[in-house]
């Protein structure tokens, strides 16, 4: 099985990867002006969008199947779980992905005893129950918290539901393992092994994955720079479009 990819724009290969329960269509509101600098890979990960769910559904199989499709020489730009999926294709192959962007990620999404910008595993864990129970409920709350601390919370909300609704509705089994991988992975002890270069961009009110988290971040990548945008919440580039394309030129060209 083969993930659905979509290649548009000319210049150096630039890709985009999305968050949990989303899709490639995320990024409509920003590619168009991207495509004028990059060649853009936007990918659905498994049991999102167009992509079927994989068997196992674990992060180093998703990142195997991610890295199966992308060019042989590239720049990942991952947003949330999508980051998280960046983080781990530029340690495998550190020679063929080039730079990186991590939007709204963390490298452990859920608290620890040592660990106190990740969310409570109760409210993954209910996330988890409740998609078997109220799958619509359920995603439709996950949207509303994305956008929960945005100045432009109603705007932002309903940008995603459009593109939540441009596609068939994710696989149960994709967004499941999904849940898994946010609720089990921990790569903070990883992070010093990346040489890349890393832009990470962060809403100042994001309750998904703290603002503390990319603070963390910033200080153990040997190579990064930290953007944090004020009174925004879990989707940077919905909420602040025109200093995230300026940005991803500036930064990446």
């Amino acid at each position: 099985m083969s993930l659905h990819t979509e290649f548009i724009g000319a210049g150096p290969d630039l890709v985009l990867l999305h968050g949990w329960a989303m899709h490639s269509g995320i990024w409509d509101g920003v590619r168009e002006r991207l495509a004028r600098n990059f060649r853009l890979c936007l990918v659905d990960l498994p049991g999102h969008g167009f992509s079927s769910a994989c068997e196992p559904g674990t992060l180093e199989h998703v990142v195997e199947m991610v890295s199966d499709v992308l060019p042989a020489s590239c720049m990942v730009c991952g947003w949330s779980l999508g980051g998280q999926v960046a983080i781990e294709l530029a340690l495998r192959e550190p020679a063929r992905f080039k730079k990186l962007v991590l939007i709204a990620t963390t490298p452990c999404f859920v608290s620890r005893e040592d660990w106190r910008w990740g969310m409570d595993v109760a409210t993954l864990q209910l996330f988890m129950r409740n998609l078997k129970r109220d799958y619509a409920t359920t995603l439709s709350r996950f949207l509303t918290l994305q956008v929960s601390g945005s100045v432009d919370a109603t705007a932002v909300l309903s940008q995603l539901r459009e593109s939540f609704s441009e596609r068939d509705q994710p696989d149960v089994t994709g967004l499941q393992a999904g849940l898994q991988i946010l609720l089990t992975s921990d790569l903070r002890k990883k992070l010093r092994n990346i040489t890349q270069p890393t832009i990470l961009l962060h809403g100042e009110n994001d309750v998904i994955t703290g603002p503390g988290a990319a603070r963390w971040m910033s200080q153990q990548l040997k190579n990064s720079k930290l953007v944090m945008l004020p009174r925004c919440g879990h989707a940077p580039f919905l909420s602040y479009p025109d200093q995230f394309v300026a940005s991803m030129i500036q930064d990446l060209t």
